[in-house]
């Protein structure tokens, strides 16, 4: 089966994911207006080294359009799909797209073609050459990806590719996911820019290695349980920052995003190991 390395995410949920227009919408000065339309570029570098002088290192690009269909009353309303110049072929391999969300001021995203994603999801397993029982299980091309059918995988694409941007503000408390506890947001002398920079937390990093390794020895087909795979991790000790700058355009609203994650696990016998994800989002608004 084809997967267009520019859309993975809209087919399955890549393993190891360390972790708009909306979020221009509810963020920046300006109201977001009925056919606007953006295109949102991610661009990824991973890289990491261990004290036993191993090395590796990943790159890659994805990117989603989104489109304003409505602005109502504590909202927008959008429509996310492939961007224009991506081939017929390349979009049919993708059941999530085109998705309409609203996207609320205050709490998540909701899915508004929930039925019609529904419906996209047997005749897309069918292409493939599965069924509903390969659905939650691992495959294995270039990489290890987890079959997901379920509607709201769209909503956490959308969330990925296009995050809704906090309140900018000098001295705002910011939080992330991945952060032990928020930190505040400051403005640049030059006020061209916000940054924030926050403390890894160690046991979300534990649980994610072990996930890891379970993958892994599914792929494998090796025994391994899951208090197996989180006993190895448990006596590692972990640190390691979330460093994030927001860049601003002329007018004031958002137009890049650059999230730095640097991990250092150190294990007891003494192997450490350094890992960095550079993550930078841009938001380019299409001519009309």
């Amino acid at each position: 089966m084809f997967l267009p390395s520019a859309m993975r995410w809209a087919l399955l949920a890549p393993l190891s994911m360390l972790p708009a227009l909306a979020a221009c919408a509810q963020s920046g000065p300006h109201a977001a207006r009925v056919g606007d339309r953006y295109e949102i570029n991610t661009d990824r570098e991973s890289s990491e080294q261990s004290s036993d002088g191993s090395t590796g290192s990943s790159s890659d690009r994805d990117a989603i359009s989104a489109r304003v269909i409505a602005v109502r009353d504590g909202g927008v309303e959008l429509e996310y799909d492939y961007p224009k110049d991506v081939p017929a072929d390349d979009r049919a391999a993708t059941w999530q797209l085109p998705a309409r969300v609203f996207r609320p001021a205050q709490g998540p995203t909701q899915l508004l073609n929930r039925a019609e994603l529904e419906k996209r999801v047997d005749p897309w397993l069918k292409k493939g050459g599965m069924t509903r029982a390969a659905c939650g299980h691992l495959i294995f091309t270039w990489n290890a990806f987890r079959i997901t059918c379920d509607p709201d995988s769209a909503i956490e694409m959308i969330d990925f590719f296009d995050p809704v941007l906090p309140e900018l503000r000098d001295g705002a408390p910011y939080r992330d996911a991945a952060a032990v506890a928020p930190a505040q947001l400051k403005r640049s002398a030059d006020g061209k820019s916000f940054v924030v920079q926050l403390a890894i937390e160690p046991e979300r990093v534990r649980k994610e290695r072990a996930e890891t390794d379970l993958s892994v020895a599914e792929i494998s087909r090796k025994p391994l349980t899951r208090e197996q795979a989180q006993r190895s991790h448990a006596d590692e000790t972990i640190s390691g920052t979330i460093a994030i700058t927001f860049e601003l355009d002329s007018s004031g609203e958002v137009r890049r995003r650059i999230k730095i994650t640097t991990i250092r696990i150190a294990a007891t016998n003494g192997r450490i190991e350094t890992k960095k994800m550079t993550e930078t989002t841009v938001w380019h608004l299409l001519p009309a």
